[in-house]
């Protein structure tokens, strides 16, 4: 639904493995894979350390590593913050009428933690021996971060406009928030592979616990408490006696806030955290930042990986008009942006258990079968959504919206995440059962990158096709259309109002759906068939 309440399907993947190439040009152990942002399974994450050496200290407890998971915990927190702000943003673009050609473009700025893998093999081989070889990315990147964030403080207001002639700047903002989350991105390759040898071989388990837990809590700073405090309404309902015009925080306090947290932590992980030398990776999967590029190449020329990057890069088309728009078209309807943003609360039990209840059928030998009879339902849901948005205005009355509106988006949405995460653990249970266990971290990078970019570019193509799929009509002036913004200003002059009459993203739900079933008919028993594919199929020869 909205970039508030929408799960990410595509947050987080793992990335490929390099060599060590210190500054000082001196020839360093192999490197391993960081562990995923999914979580690696305790066998694999064991598998990249080196066992206990004879006459070692016993297996450490959770307690005598909790400083070292406290920090992984703060530091995933402070990656979360970032993407909870550019989750916000464009329902705040959204309430100041921003277009939704204005939101596709803004909609890049998810794309980073998609592409990650295009320089994590550069941030994981070149790094200062004496200061570390995750603190060299991850103590700049954090600075840089904290000082953007503490500049954009000043500058963020003008970029959202005023509200009275000077609407946002769009470009300014997506160019800014894209810095953050390249930014965010690459601090989370350094967590990731920090996390591997900051625990013991015992403890590593937890780095997914704290990943997971940290960077939901840190989106739900960035977004949900946000947009709640920055509501004036919430703020005068729920947390004063007295009204006031504003929220309690503006995006400006916010920024400089947690740019200040930054620099603080920053500060503190420079001075008083050590690199665990003792604990380094031995697993090789490649020998060098070429190797890993030339590698990737290697796979994705294999047939079958060719095919399924084709197949998933367009089975989301048909989702795309439903997660990408009908967020921001209940909020144009008049829903409060808080109040959307809150139904994600009692979403996370749903987003804890679903996981763990699926993967009971995608744990055997055809995962795709889950994915397939998934798929049609939630299509069907993308119809519910339109009637949804349809609704919305129907049931508005000047207090706002009854409460047994909320329990039907709520149970909306439910449905919604039941189906996406249904099709979601399905691709990564397959990407994980097909990847070539010798090269497993580039290979399940690889997997999971394209299948992001599969969710990512069909959501900004929704977005940018409402607009034009929008007809509207000049009401109360002759001769005068709304087809072009100046055409609408000429009809404001003249005295009449541009009038909607088709709404694009009506159109743009059946054509997604059509679509989609299309896809589920005709190519969905190919990628079905994936699956069956031999285990040959899946290995990629490598000519070293």
């Amino acid at each position: 639904m909205s970039p508030a309440i929408a799960a990410k399907e595509g947050g987080r993947q793992r990335r490929a493995g390099s060599q060590h190439h210190c500054l000082d040009v001196r020839s360093e152990a192999p490197a391993a894979l960081a562990l995923c942002g999914d979580g690696l399974p305790g066998g694999e994450a064991e598998a990249l350390l080196p066992p206990p050496e004879p006459g070692s200290r016993g297996a450490r407890g959770c307690r005598a590593e909790l400083g070292s998971i406290l920090l992984l915990l703060v530091l995933y927190v402070l990656q979360g913050i970032p993407l909870g702000l550019a989750g916000s943003v464009p329902l705040i673009l959204q309430s100041k009428s921003a277009s939704y050609t204005d939101q596709a473009f803004f909609s890049f700025v998810f794309w980073p933690f998609s592409l990650k893998l295009l320089w994590a093999p550069l941030v994981d081989a070149v790094y200062l021996r004496g200061f570390g070889r995750r603190k060299s990315w991850l103590v700049p990147t954090q600075y840089v971060l904290g000082v953007f964030m503490i500049y954009m403080s000043t500058q963020v207001d003008l970029l959202l406009g005023d509200g009275e002639g000077r609407g946002p700047d769009v470009v300014a903002l997506t160019v800014t928030f894209f810095l953050f989350e390249f930014l965010a991105a690459t601090q989370d390759i350094a967590v990731d592979g920090w996390a591997l040898t900051m625990l013991s071989r015992e403890n590593v388990g937890y780095a997914s616990t704290c990943n997971s837990v940290g960077q939901t809590a840190g989106y739900f700073l960035g977004n949900v408490l946000f947009l709640a405090l920055e509501s004036a309404s919430f703020c005068n309902k729920y947390l004063r006696f007295q009204p006031q015009p504003q929220g309690i925080v503006t995006l400006s306090d916010f920024l400089f806030f947690w740019g200040a947290v930054f620099l603080i932590t920053t500060t503190l992980v420079a001075l008083l955290k050590k690199e665990n030398k003792e604990l380094i990776p031995i697993k090789e999967e490649t020998k060098g930042i070429t190797d890993t590029y030339r590698l990737l190449f290697s796979i994705i020329k294999m047939p079958a990986v060719l095919t399924f990057c084709l197949l998933i890069l367009t089975a989301k088309v048909g989702f795309s008009a439903a997660d990408a728009v009908t967020g921001l078209k209940l909020v144009e309807e008049g829903v409060p942006k808080e109040h959307l943003a809150l139904l994600a609360v009692p979403m996370v039990p749903l987003q804890i258990i679903l996981p763990l209840i699926i993967s009971k059928y995608t744990a055997g030998p055809q995962p795709l079968n889950t994915f397939y009879k998934a798929m049609p339902f939630r299509l069907l849901l993308g119809l519910e959504f339109a009637f949804l948005v349809w609704w919305t205005p129907k049931v508005k009355h000047e207090g706002g919206f009854p409460v047994y509106y909320y329990v039907v988006v709520l149970l909306s949405y439910a449905l919604h995440q039941i189906t996406l995460y249904s099709m979601y653990v399905a691709i990564m249970a397959f990407n994980a059962k097909v990847s070539d266990p010798l090269i497993g971290g580039t290979y399940m990078t690889l997997l999971n990158t394209v299948s992001n970019l599969g969710g990512n570019w069909p959501s900004t193509v929704a977005l940018w096709l409402v607009d034009p799929l929008t007809v509207k009509e000049c009401a109360g002036a002759q001769e005068q259309t709304c087809g072009t913004t100046v055409a609408a200003e000429l009809c404001t002059k003249a005295g009449g109002s541009c009038v909607t009459t088709l709404d694009g993203y009506y159109v743009e739900s059946v054509i997604c759906v059509i679509l989609g079933f299309g896809w589920w008919f005709l190519l969905g028993p190919k990628f079905k068939k994936l699956q069956d594919e031999g285990q040959s199929s899946w290995k990629c020869k490598r000519t070293n």
